[in-house]
């Protein structure tokens, strides 16, 4: 049987390896408490770090288990998945203005990109026509006055 990366899985007192996740149990080090960084494969950094238990002795951290690992993994992949749900929500805004006898719906799609950011604004009809695209600082603050602004400009760029 060849066992690959993904199978492989390590239970140790204070480092378990398993479903995609690292969990290890580190000395805090703000005080004298212990820690469990959750990190998944192939991340650099924890995507979560919080405090954990002492031990019975008061000194030694309380040795991972089956039931808190699941637990662990299941409240970083949740914290995971909020983290993303709020940056697509960052870089992706839209919202709805009255122009004229109808509605246009104003988008801000933000490209992220550590040398070069870029962003678009685009407006939309009722009926999902385009209606104007321009570029505009990844700065850009799309609210409602902007939004309106930018409309009643007959989309000239901000």
């Amino acid at each position: 049987m060849n066992l690959n990366e993904s199978d492989m899985k390590t239970q140790e007192p204070r480092l378990w390896i398993s479903d995609g996740w690292t969990a290890r149990v580190v000395k805090n080090e703000d005080d004298d408490g212990w820690a469990v960084a959750m990190t998944a494969d192939g991340a650099s950094e924890p995507a979560l770090v919080g405090p954990w238990t002492m031990g019975r002795d008061k000194k030694n951290p309380k040795p991972l288990d089956q039931s808190a690992f699941l637990t662990l993994v299941k409240t970083a992949r949740e914290f995971v998945r909020r983290s993303e749900q709020q940056l697509h929500a960052t870089l992706h805004q839209s919202l709805e203005v009255a122009a004229g006898e109808g509605r246009v719906r104003v988008y801000l799609d933000i490209e992220p990109d550590d040398e070069n950011p870029s962003a678009t604004l685009t407006a939309r009809d009722e009926g999902d026509d385009l209606l104007a695209q321009v570029k505009v600082s990844p700065a850009f603050k799309l609210s409602r006055a902007s939004a309106v602004a930018w409309v009643e400009s007959g989309y000239a760029k901000p």
